[in-house]
Parts: C-alpha cells; sequence; structure tokens
C-alpha cells in the first residue's frame, strides 16, 4: 500500500513539474498569445498615455487606417458640439447634389438672434451655394450656414430632420443636431461618434478643400470681404492638416476636430470643450509632440 502511494505521488509531482514547463502542453498557446498581444501593444501604442497632458474636457485620437484609438480622455461624455455642426451641415447640401452655383441672398431670417454672433455678411449680401460652403467650413460663417439650410427643399426643420437622419446612417447614436449652425446647445455629440464623423466628412473632397484653405475673397454686390479660416494651425508649415473644423459656444467651450498625417499615419483628432482661446491649439501641438517622440539629441562639438 505505501508503495503504491508513493507511485501516486511521484506521478502527480511530475505532472505539475510537466505544466510548469514553459513549453509543456497548456501553455503554449497562452505564451504564443501574450506575445502577440505585446507585440501588437508596441506598435500601436506610441507612448505611455501618462506623458501626455491634455487640458481639452473630451479628447480622442484615432489611426484613421485602423481605428485604433492611440488616445482618449472621457471620450464617451455627450457635450454640446457648436460649430463642428457645420462638417455635417456640409454633407447634407453635398448628398442633396444641390446647385453649388445658385444665387443665395441673406436674409433677416439668417441673423442669429440666439447669441447675436457678428457677421460679416449683411442682410441683402448675395453669394453662390458654393460660397456659402466654403464660408460656412472655412470661416464658420453662422448666417452662410443658415443660408444653406434655409434654402434646401422644405426649408430648415426638413434639413435639421436630414441631419438627424445622415447621423443615424453613420451609427452616431450619441448624436443630435438642432440647426444647422450649431449656436443651438441641443447640437450634441461625444468624441468617440465625432471621429466618425470626421472621417465621413472626409470623403468629400469639397469638404477637404474648403475646410483646409487659408483665406478666401468674396465679391458681395459692390463689396469685397476677405475671409480667413478659424484654425490657426492651418498656415503652420509644421502641419499636415487634410480636413479641419472649429466651434465655439458658452456651453461647448473651445473644439477643434482635425484629420491630419502626423508621426507617418493619418490620424483624427478630436478636442472638445477646451477653455481659453489657445488651448485647443496647444492640446494639438501636444498631441503632435507626444506622437513624434522627442526631437533627438544635439552633440556640441568642442574647438
Amino acid at each position: 500500500m505505501a508503495r503504491r502511494n508513493g507511485w501516486a505521488i511521484l506521478v502527480i509531482l511530475l505532472g505539475v513539474g510537466m505544466l510548469a514547463i514553459p513549453g509543456a502542453t497548456g501553455f503554449a498557446k497562452t505564451s504564443k498569445s501574450l506575445a502577440a498581444h505585446k507585440h501588437y501593444a508596441s506598435v500601436g501604442v506610441i507612448r505611455a498615455p501618462q506623458n501626455l497632458v491634455l487640458h481639452s474636457a473630451s479628447a480622442l485620437v484615432e489611426d484613421q487606417r485602423t481605428g485604433e484609438c492611440l488616445v482618449q480622455k472621457h471620450a464617451a461624455a455627450v457635450v454640446p458640439i457648436a460649430s463642428i455642426t457645420k462638417l455635417m451641415t456640409a454633407m447634407v447640401v453635398l448628398d442633396a447634389q444641390m446647385n453649388l452655383q445658385e444665387s443665395l441672398i441673406i436674409k433677416s431670417e439668417d441673423v442669429d438672434m440666439l447669441r447675436h454672433s457678428r457677421s460679416r455678411l449683411p442682410v441683402g449680401a448675395s453669394i453662390t451655394r458654393k460660397e456659402a460652403l466654403l464660408l460656412a467650413l472655412m470661416a464658420s460663417e453662422n448666417r452662410a450656414a443658415h443660408s444653406l439650410g434655409r434654402t434646401y427643399p422644405g426649408g430648415i426643420d426638413a434639413f435639421v430632420m436630414a441631419m438627424n437622419a445622415k447621423a443615424q446612417s453613420l451609427g452616431l447614436a450619441e448624436t443630435r443636431f438642432n440647426d444647422p449652425t450649431g449656436l443651438s446647445s441641443g447640437n450634441v455629440s461625444s468624441a468617440r461618434n465625432l471621429t466618425r464623423m470626421v472621417n465621413a466628412a472626409y470623403n468629400y473632397p469639397l469638404i477637404r478643400e474648403f475646410t483646409t484653405r487659408e483665406e478666401a475673397v468674396i465679391h458681395s454686390g459692390r463689396r469685397t470681404l476677405a475671409f480667413h479660416n478659424t484654425n490657426r494651425l492651418i498656415r503652420s508649415p509644421r502641419w499636415q492638416i487634410g480636413l479641419s473644423k472649429t466651434g465655439f459656444i458658452d456651453e461647448a467651450g473651445r473644439c477643434l476636430v482635425m484629420q491630419a498625417r502626423v508621426a507617418q499615419r493619418p490620424v483624427l483628432i478630436v478636442l472638445l470643450d477646451a477653455q481659453g482661446k489657445m488651448t485647443r491649439f496647444g492640446d494639438a501641438n501636444r498631441i503632435k509632440q507626444w506622437m513624434e517622440g522627442p526631437p533627438p539629441s544635439r552633440r556640441t562639438r568642442k574647438g
């Protein structure tokens, strides 16, 4: 009996020893899986997120090709998005294949009576639908954006319905629109939804062109008006920006979304609810520096 018990103990010990060997059955697959996971992590994560400090309340940086999330901060929070709305306005106008050369007259209905924001387009000004689209996207012109919605078949109500239908078709479950300008705080979304919206807008060549144009001159009647891009990074030679839109109302804070090429990869950047005029641009520059890494050290030659 003692001898039989001894053999049983020996068999158990040998079994435990086999399990402890890395190459033993039952551990080979796990070890391989872990190794593959570590390799994927090393490729996907450029630098530890702890090294990046962002001051925007919500943020998301995503690889446009793979959908991989590189940075996120309160990305699921549903918040007002201000003039980021105008990207959806542009998509709805272009989807409707409306005549871009048709003349639009700025009317009193286009004047912002909610926040009394300033506009350089006077009531009675005549611009083409294409020019209205350009000014709405590049200069965030509210009267231009409202005129686009007002002249849509069925008017503003039909236009807003089309905006929400487009959001639903893109799977933007956390996104709602009340108006085509973004002046309403009821225009809401999340950073994770906005990466999808920016990616969708990127498929429209005219949106890419208009949102990245530095400036434009519009001839309206006897007046010649010069407009500039609201994103100061567009003018920086350090940035390769393929799409851009800014936004601001009190409830939304200062917002910025972009498609850009950073560290040899196309990325979607969403920054929401930044306080201070320069914070969102500072956050974008911090993201760029974080992805590209510190500059190479320079050795000082003596003599």
